[in-house]
């Protein structure tokens, strides 16, 4: 069974879109079978895996309004391995409508419970609020990470996104755990990169990836050309720090199975 992993923070412009879609290839280039569901009407995600959001004829928006079946929906990308479940711009109503449904926030778990055994992680992309989707995404992930840019106002507005997990966590997904804080958008030559890192590492230690995603050019261009770092530039820094972070993503995840099977 897949581990599902949603990526959030309500605070736009932290890299939580370059994370989905770099993330998601670094861990399919390590040969795991990843599902990437893009659930933000901006559908970034979708059109930075190489596809059109105005051509996608079946998308997450109609697994959640109309009911269907999301291995309908489901593509193969340009990287082995990884499949997306895309968003389309239709999504921007889905919250209102979805307002009417029973069980409203429990229909993205029920989606991603149907393909769950063919992958071995699923990773939401959120939308940049605490609407009714990021709702959705949370009660439907086994845990969620955190991106953090390394700027001023890194922690402004983390309060509100922990005391949402923390309601969530009481009355809809008691299992969501925190994957961890993952450290964005570093500058090594600004002092005030340094001071955020080592603020947010003081402040939630273990919690924080060491990993950490440094500004780099190929990591703005790969979207551009639909696809993700890894494919565009391996070698760039971006698609480097990627792949570090999935190798530690995995460890993690592979250290904790062991524990919990001793």
């Amino acid at each position: 069974m897949s581990k599902i992993i949603a990526l959030a923070n309500q605070k736009g412009g932290v890299g939580k879109t370059t994370t989905a879609i770099n993330l998601s290839a670094s861990l399919a280039v390590l040969e795991k079978k990843i599902l990437l569901v893009d659930v933000d009407p901006q559908a970034n995600t979708t059109s930075g895996t190489g596809f059109d959001p105005k051509s996608v004829k079946t998308s997450v928006y109609e697994c959640l309004i109309d009911g269907a079946n999301p291995e309908d929906a489901i593509i193969e990308t340009q990287t082995k391995g990884l499949y997306l479940l895309p968003s389309h711009i239709d999504l921007v109503g889905a919250e209102i409508e979805m307002l009417n449904l029973e069980n409203r926030e429990d229909i993205l778990k029920n989606i991603l419970y149907k393909v769950r055994d063919n992958y071995d992680y699923i990773i939401i992309d959120c939308s940049p609020s605490l609407g009714l989707l990021t709702l959705n995404a949370l009660t439907a992930a086994d845990s969620v990470m955190i991106p953090v840019q390394c700027e001023y106002f890194a922690l402004e507005g983390l309060g509100k996104l922990l005391n949402t997990i923390q309601m969530i966590q009481r009355n809809l997904n008691k299992e969501l755990e925190i994957e961890g804080f993952l450290l964005t958008m570093y500058d090594a030559r600004l002092r005030l990169s340094n001071h955020v890192v080592q603020e947010v590492t003081q402040h939630f230690e273990n919690m924080v990836f060491k990993t950490i995603i440094q500004r780099n050019i190929k990591l703005s261009e790969a979207p551009s050309y639909g696809m993700p770092a890894v494919l565009y530039d391996a070698k760039s820094k971006g698609a480097i720090s990627y792949v570090n972070l999935a190798k530690e993503l995995i460890e993690r995840n592979e250290v904790g199975k062991d524990e919990t099977e001793k």
